[in-house]
């Protein structure tokens, strides 16, 4: 009589390397590809591979993009906490620089990623200040009016930014807050052209932002960097000095990543 038990067991096992085969084959890739693709690159059934699909999607370590039905990577290893983002090397050879960043301009540093058209905080290093940001890492703020979220919106692709945009909306945080679409492809395009971006109490009341994206090695942003202060101490006429040196700081942190050199220099 057939052990039960031991054929469950040698299923879940079979099920999880065509699970962790998927996201290799993923990673490999480096771009999204479509259910054809995958049963191809496995050579497994269709309808296994795309019930397998099924289940990372729900747990978010896979993506399907909804304008073409293609899948790719998610993010939902940065969300298994500290270990998993230490794994993934950023925030580790970030940290210097942050504390670095951090004392250059003695205000709060964040480094940030996307994650669902939100911004996720993988680190935070604070100055020698009385008067201090009550942020925290693995908080989530909305894109459209953060200094890290424009910054990385900047650099996207124009499907992609829709794409957020029509999930998320373009609510009003603050009476700053852009609203409207047309204003803020026309701020995305200024920060573009500059290289960095700046939150002028759109996401709170009494504290600016200043933000540079972090380039990989394929040249996509994949993170931001930035200084936060109230805007007593941080004024306007500071920002253009301020942005220089997170601009330097976001570039030394891309080129650690591998970033081209002509990536590294659209953040200067």
């Amino acid at each position: 009589m057939p052990n039960t038990e031991t054929q469950n067991g040698v299923y879940k096992v079979q099920v999880m390397d065509r699970a962790v085969a998927i996201l290799d084959v993923l990673a490999a890739n480096g771009s999204e590809l479509s259910l054809g693709d995958l049963t191809e690159a496995l050579q497994l059934h269709k309808s296994t591979v795309h019930r397998l699909l099924m289940v990372l999607e729900s747990y978010r370590f896979v993506d399907k993009n909804p304008l073409t039905g293609r899948y790719r990577l998610g993010m939902r290893l940065f969300e298994l906490g500290s270990k998993a983002v230490a794994n993934l090397n950023l925030r580790d050879r970030a940290r210097l620089k942050l504390e670095r960043l951090a004392f250059e301009t003695n205000e709060t540093v964040h480094l940030c990623v996307m994650d669902h058209g939100e911004m996720l905080y993988l680190d935070k290093v604070e100055p020698q200040r009385s008067v201090r940001l009550a942020s925290s890492v693995g908080r989530r703020i909305s894109a459209h009016c953060s200094g890290v979220g424009k910054a990385m919106l900047a650099y996207m692709e124009e499907g992609k930014v829709r794409e957020i945009l029509r999930k998320s909306g373009l609510p009003s945080i603050t009476k700053n807050t852009i609203t409207t679409p047309a204003v803020l492809r026309v701020e995305l395009q200024k920060i573009h052209e500059r290289g960095y971006a700046v939150d002028n109490e759109e996401n709170e009341e009494g504290v600016r932002c200043i933000a540079a994206p972090i380039f990989d090695y394929s040249g996509q942003a994949v993170a931001a960097v930035s200084i936060s202060g109230p805007t007593f101490r941080l004024g306007q006429s500071q920002v253009p000095s301020l942005a220089k040196i997170v601009l330097g700081i976001a570039a030394e942190i891309s080129q650690e990543l591998g970033a081209p050199a002509q990536s590294r220099a659209a953040a200067r």
